[in-house]
């Protein structure tokens, strides 16, 4: 025990300042080559000044009405929703939907107008198409209990309107049908209605052709020749015979 103390005591005495002075004799080294100094001047700063990509300067712009609905919206919005879920400021997926808010609010608000307008326009075209109805329906009514229709006809051949005188020369078919009392004309019923009424089978083929013929040439707009009109009819004659001789 006593060995071991001693030879604790000489390590401290003798071996750490021999160490000390090691590490103390350790020469320091200094630098002392020369410096350059670059010197720069004003010029070489130009190139600096004119590439936009070193330009830091912040630009301020008017303000639009655009920049003022989303700013008025978006903090709208955001005092709401800060009311509603009781937080100091949104952030995640509701800052990023606040920033949406004013073009989702445009765009529903055009989608309202558009709707509106079309709107509008389909009234106003449905306005128009019963007031033409209205007035064929009224004209129709006019030529079959007051015109003389075999002379409107002669009169449409005469200026080779042959598309005018199909229409009077059907006309002319429901007034005599009705006069013999196989349909019950009257201004609010369809052509369709009248084919149903008729019960003879003999008329019924025939009046549908007629129907077709119709339809297709005054109702399509077709303009015919006269000879398209000799062959349309043929087949009205032959079903005013069977009208009259029915």
């Amino acid at each position: 025990m006593h060995k071991c103390i001693f030879t604790l005591l000489l390590y401290i005495l003798y071996v750490l300042p021999i160490q000390g002075q090691v590490d103390s004799s350790a020469e320091i080294q200094y630098d002392d080559s020369s410096l350059t100094i670059k010197k720069i001047e004003a010029n070489d700063l130009d190139a600096y000044r004119n590439d936009p990509d070193f330009d830091y300067e912040v630009l301020k712009t008017d303000a639009t009405w655009w920049s003022d609905f989303k700013t008025w919206s978006g903090n709208l919005m955001l005092q709401f929703f800060e009311w509603l879920f009781g937080v100091e400021k949104a952030v995640g997926f509701l800052a990023s939907f606040f920033r949406w808010i004013p073009y989702i609010l445009l765009g529903i608000l055009i989608f309202i107008l558009i709707k509106f307008f079309l709107n509008i326009n389909a009234t106003a075209m449905q306005r128009t198409k019963n007031n033409q109805g209205l007035v064929s329906l009224s004209e129709e009514e006019h030529i079959i209990k007051n015109e003389d229709i075999q002379q409107l006809i002669q009169k449409a051949l005469q200026n080779q309107n042959y598309r005018l005188a199909i229409r009077y020369y059907y006309l002319y078919i429901l007034q005599l049908m009705s006069e013999e009392e196989f349909i019950s004309w009257e201004p609010q019923k369809t052509n369709d209605d009248y084919l149903k009424e008729i019960e003879v089978q003999e008329l019924k083929l025939p009046f549908g052709k007629i129907t077709r013929l119709y339809t297709y040439i005054w109702y399509g707009n077709f303009d015919i020749d006269e000879a398209g009109y000799k062959r349309a009819e043929t087949v009205f004659s032959s079903l005013q015979k069977l009208v009259r001789h029915g």
